[in-house]
């Protein structure tokens, strides 16, 4: 089967880019901007289980490898999204909106 899927890469800084960029390269990756590409997997079976088994046989990876995978569910016909490597982690713009109403403290 073939789907179409977007991932997402963070390899850190001495991560295996030259291993990793082969690999999209071989499945006809398209860049999508700064560590985002499109790609149509040809797979059989779980998709994430065998995207994760094929990464790994390509690419060393190591606990700074974070790697998200977004598709469509063959079964629901939703988008889902998963890490394969790593995960989330606290978003650099948290904190910058005002969530809750200041109050003013007083002593008792």
């Amino acid at each position: 089967m073939k789907l179409s899927i977007w991932i997402s890469y963070d390899l850190g800084v001495r991560g295996d880019y030259e291993g990793f960029y082969t690999w999209m390269d071989a499945k006809g990756a398209i860049e999508c901007g700064d560590s985002f590409a499109f790609l149509k997997y040809e797979f059989s079976g779980d998709i994430i289980e065998t995207l994760k088994e094929e990464i790994e046989k390509n690419v060393e990876t190591n606990k700074k490898t974070r790697i998200y995978v977004i598709y469509r569910d063959v079964e629901t016909g939703r988008i889902k999204g998963k890490f394969i490597f790593g995960k989330r982690k606290a978003a650099p713009w948290t904190g910058y909106a005002e969530t809750q109403a200041q109050s003013e403290e007083e002593e008792e």
